[in-house]
């Protein structure tokens, strides 16, 4: 099942693990909304500075920011009420976890590049 996934974190350079993931997303046919500190475009997804108000039915939101770079996107995010929240190498946050599971979110601490390319996404 493919499904729309909330790439927080997102980057325009390429050598960057969240626009690695952001491309192998689109590869494997996943909806992709990308959020960061710089606007732009990686291949057909435009990088937005903030959440839009307006974005609904996100399965999934795949985290590459820093626990205190995530803070300002707690309630955004926990108002989304994804299936999961993955929290790739370097952005674990026990707040975060622990407030998502307050909220029947599922989290995990994994990659989502690997878990792409290893079918398990």
């Amino acid at each position: 099942m493919k499904e729309h996934v909330l790439v927080l974190g997102a980057s325009l350079k390429t050598y960057r693990y969240s626009n690695i993931a952001l491309k192998t997303l689109l590869e494997y046919g996943h909806t992709v909304t990308a959020v960061g500190n710089r606007q732009g475009i990686v291949q057909s997804i435009e990088i937005l500075r903030q959440i839009p108000e307006e974005l609904k039915d996100v399965d999934t939101i795949t985290l590459y920011l820093g626990k205190a770079n995530q803070k300002t996107y707690y309630d955004s995010i926990l108002a989304l009420k994804p299936r999961r929240i993955i929290f790739n190498p370097g952005t674990e946050n026990e707040e975060l976890e622990k407030r998502a599971k307050e909220n029947d979110i599922e989290t995990l601490k994994a990659c989502t590049i690997f878990m792409l390319n290893q079918g398990i996404f």
